[in-house]
């Protein structure tokens, strides 16, 4: 008999963005007629750049012709998408990455969960709270969390993000293997400084400890003395691997594009101490177990690194932090606590009235007919927040504000 992987069975049995969608779900069955605004799941809703549509459709016809159509592509990623990732994101802020360093794939989300492949399932793990859901989902399910206990894992060390700190995380209270990092964040949409930065980056140092450092909105930066990656502080590439997407940052959501960072001076080591590089390993595992990004979708991000491309992004930004922006005044107009909104298309509020995230959500839900994300869902240190995200339509944005106030006021 096939026996199962139990630590699945440790999981809870829908995700989160699951749970909302069926509360969402059985609200439309009873009140048909009521228009939900959703601000809660952090998806694109504007189109694809026109370049980066010109240069799909240039791709498909290509792939209709016998001259120019490609089959299998390399294991790690196009040579031209690859090049211009190194130049317009690393180089342009003076770090070096090799072309070997990058491995292209299908979005964060999957690299961020998929690298634990390459660890020990009995690595300690610390990550901050709150945090992306699926960092904790992806240790569950290959052994490294322990046992759910009062709604914490009993082998993961929680490093608390509230307002009681700043949202500014100190290092952890004890030693641990792996470290989540994921900044600008999701979900407060809070930012580290350069110096808060480097005192991680130094603790890994001198700890022998590996950071995922995930940076999925570093595009949406608007403060200049926020660092967009991790390896502009010295001597992270000894300990960091970074992710990015372009999922919000080009509307990829649906078309499924991103990238991994693992420098070749990255090393984990064995039982016996002996060190071995990652890059090595992570490449052997996306030979074996990855395809490849398409071809199509491939030529699609390289387009966002033209001179149009990079003006389109910029305007596809631009408006999703104007709706921050409009978002965080009229919450602010309604006497709430709001942070993130100014560095990230996320805005983290407090939830009125003592309630707790879940409690808020329905009566956000069922009096207002918005759709937000409970805080709680995030992690221990969420209960009694809530996200909102700017990713929605502008009409849609300002009717939520002024639903807002008319329910608050």
């Amino acid at each position: 008999m096939a026996l199962i992987n139990e630590h699945f069975t440790k999981l809870s049995n829908s995700y989160l963005f699951s749970d909302i969608a069926r509360k969402v779900n059985s609200f439309k069955v009873t009140h048909p007629k009521d228009k939900i605004i959703r601000m809660g799941i952090g998806d694109a809703t504007q189109p694809l750049p026109a370049a980066v549509r010109e240069a799909m459709h240039k791709a498909v016809d290509e792939m209709g012709s016998k001259d120019t159509f490609r089959g299998y592509g390399p294991d790690h990623g196009y040579s031209f998408l690859i090049d211009a990732i190194i130049k317009n994101d690393y180089a342009s802020r003076g770090v070096f990455i090799e072309p070997g360093e990058v491995f292209i794939g299908d979005g964060a989300k999957s690299d961020t969960g998929n690298i634990g492949d390459i660890l020990r399932h009995d690595n300690s793990i610390g990550l901050t709270d709150p945090v992306y859901p699926a960092y904790i989902d992806a240790n569950v399910m290959s052994g490294r969390t322990g046992m759910l206990e009062n709604g914490k894992w009993s082998d993961v060390v929680y490093i608390p993000c509230t307002e009681d700190n700043n949202f500014i995380p100190e290092l952890p209270s004890r030693r641990v293997d792996i470290l989540y990092l994921c900044y600008p964040n999701n979900p407060t949409g809070t930012t580290l400084t350069r110096q808060e930065l480097k005192k991680w980056v130094n603790y890994a140092l001198a700890n022998d400890v590996l950071i995922m450092y995930d940076a999925a909105y570093e595009a949406y930066i608007q403060d200049p003395d926020i660092p967009h990656s991790i390896y502009e502080i010295k001597g992270a590439k000894k300990v960091a691997i970074e992710f990015r997407s372009y999922s919000k940052t080009a509307g990829f959501t649906g078309v499924r594009c991103g990238y991994t960072v693992v420098p070749k001076e990255l090393n984990g080591f064995t039982l016996d101490g002996e060190r071995v590089s990652l890059n090595k390993l992570w490449g052997r595992r996306q030979s074996t177990k990855f395809n490849g990004t398409s071809y199509i979708t491939q030529r699609g991000a390289e387009a966002i690194y033209s001179p149009e491309g990079k003006q389109q992004v910029k305007d596809l930004i631009d408006y999703y932090m104007t709706n921050a922006r409009i978002m965080k005044e009229g919450l602010e107009d309604c006497g709430l606590k709001v942070y993130g909104g100014e560095n990230a298309p996320y805005l983290w509020l407090k939830c009125p009235d003592g309630l707790t995230s879940w409690k808020f959500f329905d009566k956000l839900l069922y009096e207002v007919k918005i759709v937000g994300t409970p805080g709680v869902g995030f992690g221990p240190s969420g209960e009694g927040y809530f996200r909102l995200t700017g990713f929605g339509d502008r009409e849609d944005t300002i009717e939520a504000m002024a639903r807002l106030k008319k329910w608050l006021l």
